[in-house]
């Protein structure tokens, strides 16, 4: 039978495929919207704000935009809101099903803070709120008025959690939840804002009313923060695979950097679809952002392997550092892992570890026990091609000392 590390493995990749489909959704409508309405003809006769002609699929497509509301309420209304709400739930779970059931190996990096698991899902839970709050005051304050303060303000609130990310957490969780924490602004915007704002104005237009114009605008706002803020948010989710991005001392301001860059590609395309020309300056700007973010990759992040051999194992890398078979599996993956998997790798013209793992210590082993077993003992998926030759013989043996320890 399947042991619960292997449905464990199958469960994430199942809530991952299922975040990345709403992903895919809530993004796509979401651009598309925002594009609709910048590339909207707005000198047209009548009550309508503006309108749009688009061919797609073999049909034409002739789209009305009203700034407030209709006249009266139509038949059939189409609401957006699960795309978000979906992306949202599948992404909390995968972040409960990968980074707190597996704190001690992807969350809590002792060399940074000695936390427990439970404050380190206690902090990781905690923070994702925090942004959404203040965010929120900021844009009920008097500088909901002033679009430009609020977003460099919000840039500062950004740069203030990726440092504060990076001072408890791995890097790659640190980036992770940078990206979850302005996930969570963009879904509370939805939920929280705009959502009741339109439900308002369709209870104003079923009661004979004429609608406030300022619940659009307060939507509108926060609409287009989201739009500024979903290619930033796409790049963290991917930064787990590039331990470029995350496996150094400079993650946080990497982070931040990647900010930037997602208002000047937005600018482009906002600026394109509105009919107001193309800035190319701006590709210049995120070429320069992005070399900068390449520069800072190439300090190190990590510990040095004499750093490493010291460091006192943690009560999970004990249970299986004291393990039997251990030394046999020890020995099996020096000899056949750490020759790419090291601080300084000797393979070929390799310069960095894969992923950011290091397989060269006791503790290294003992602390990557769950990925050796799934890589290497179940699956043949490492070493790559079995470049290194590890035998069926090596195989079962590193299952069997994984089973030893989790008996």
């Amino acid at each position: 039978m399947y042991d619960v590390a292997i449905l464990w493995e199958w469960l994430s990749f199942a809530v991952r495929w299922l975040h990345v489909i709403t992903a895919i959704a809530w993004i796509g409508s979401s651009f598309y919207f925002i594009a609709l309405d910048l590339s909207l003809n707005r000198n047209i006769p009548g009550p309508a704000d503006g309108e749009e002609w688009q061919v797609h699929g073999g049909g034409f497509y002739h789209i009305q935009k009203y700034l407030v509301a209709p006249d009266a309420m139509p038949d059939h209304l189409t609401w957006f809101k699960w795309e978000s709400y979906a992306t949202w739930l599948s992404g909390a779970a995968l972040l409960a099903v990968v980074y707190w059931v597996g704190a001690e190996l992807y969350l809590i990096d002792p060399a940074k803070a000695d936390l427990a698991i439970w404050q380190g899902i206690l902090i990781s839970a905690a923070s994702l709120g925090i942004g959404w709050v203040i965010y929120d005051q900021l844009c009920k304050s008097p500088l909901g008025e002033k679009p430009t303060a609020l977003m460099l303000l919000l840039f500062a609130l950004l740069v203030v959690m990726s440092w504060g990310y990076n001072q408890v957490f791995t890097g790659r969780a640190a980036l992770l939840h940078l990206g979850a924490f302005t996930a969570t602004i963009m879904t509370a915007n939805v939920f929280a804002i705009i959502m009741p704002n339109q439900r308002i104005v369709v209870a104003d237009l079923k009661a004979g009313r004429k609608p406030d114009p300022k619940y659009g605008k307060i939507a509108k706002l926060r609409s287009t923060h989201n739009n500024y803020l979903t290619l930033p948010v796409i790049f963290l989710m991917l930064s787990n695979h590039y331990p470029l991005a995350f496996g150094t001392q400079y993650a946080w301001i990497i982070a931040a950097l990647v900010f930037l860059m997602g208002v000047t590609i937005r600018h482009y395309f906002n600026s394109m679809h509105a009919r107001k020309g193309k800035p190319t300056w701006t590709w210049a700007v995120t070429v320069i952002i992005f070399l900068a973010i390449a520069w800072l990759s190439t300090f190190p992040g990590h510990d040095t392997y004499e750093e490493a051999e010291v460091r006192a194992l943690t009560a999970s890398e004990q249970r299986f550092a004291s393990a039997a078979g251990f030394d046999a599996a020890h020995d099996i993956v020096v000899g056949r892992c750490s020759m790419c998997h090291a601080r300084e790798p000797v393979w070929g013209n390799m310069q960095w570890a894969p992923k950011g793992v290091f397989l060269e210590t006791e503790a290294d082993i003992a602390h990557h026990a769950r990925a050796i077993y799934l890589q290497s003992g179940v699956s043949h998926a490492m070493p790559p091609a079995n470049i290194t030759h590890l035998p069926p013989e090596d195989r079962a043996a590193l299952v069997a000392w994984y089973q030893a320890a989790t008996r």
